[in-house]
């Protein structure tokens, strides 16, 4: 999937994302970010879409969100306005794969339903892991390709659509538990039918110099 079929995509999804694949997404949302409030510190949303997510981070947490479409950040602008959303400090326009903060930035970086619909996300994880602190979290929901059975069939019939339909359906859990700095925590299966995967990842601690 190229960047400029990304744009095209959410350029189109964003006036009823929030009632389609939004309200599809909504339990993997839900339950980031109510691991996410268990923490402190600083967020960063890679993703963040028409800020669907955004209302629901505690007013402690410092909330950072960023995404390409510049359609879903004005939906997102709206609602923080709307909702007096005082604790997200920023919603910024950027490209994934080369997040404009310093390393080790973020407390807890989280990306929901977004590592299937970007391009190049091995990019995009190197980016997620290098902005987020030593001991720090990523979280991560996402749909990945299924080994059997008959939606797999589905999802390897839907792949060749990827541009037109926004997201890949074949995309491999393999591209996250990859990231070297990484390492696996927590992964559940959320409803429905397990369609969606939960993540926790943790980054290495910075080896002391001597």
């Amino acid at each position: 999937m190229d960047i400029k079929a990304v744009q095209t995509s959410y350029a189109r999804w964003a006036p009823v994302y929030d009632k389609t694949f939004g309200a599809v997404t909504n339990t993997g949302r839900c339950r980031a970010v109510d691991y996410i409030n268990t923490r402190s510190g600083t967020v960063l949303e890679v993703g963040v879409g028409t800020g669907l997510s955004l209302s629901y981070y505690k007013p402690a947490l410092a909330v950072t969100g960023i995404d390409f479409s510049d359609d879903m950040l004005a939906k997102a602008r709206a609602k923080v306005q709307a909702m007096k959303l005082n604790n997200v400090v920023d919603l910024r326009q950027m490209d994934a794969r080369a997040l404009d903060f310093p390393d080790n930035h973020f407390d807890t970086v989280v990306a929901m339903h977004v590592l299937s619909v970007v391009p190049e996300p091995e990019k995009v994880m190197a980016e997620i892991a290098r902005v987020c602190k030593p001991g720090g979290k990523v979280v991560i929901t996402n749909h990945f390709k299924r080994r059997r059975g008959i939606l797999a069939a589905i999802e390897n019939l839907a792949a060749p659509l990827a541009n037109i339909l926004g997201w890949h359906s074949d995309f491999e859990i393999e591209t996250v538990l990859g990231e070297k700095d990484l390492i696996a925590e927590e992964q559940k299966s959320l409803p429905p039918v397990g369609m969606m995967t939960f993540l926790v990842l943790g980054k290495t601690p910075a080896v002391e110099q001597r």
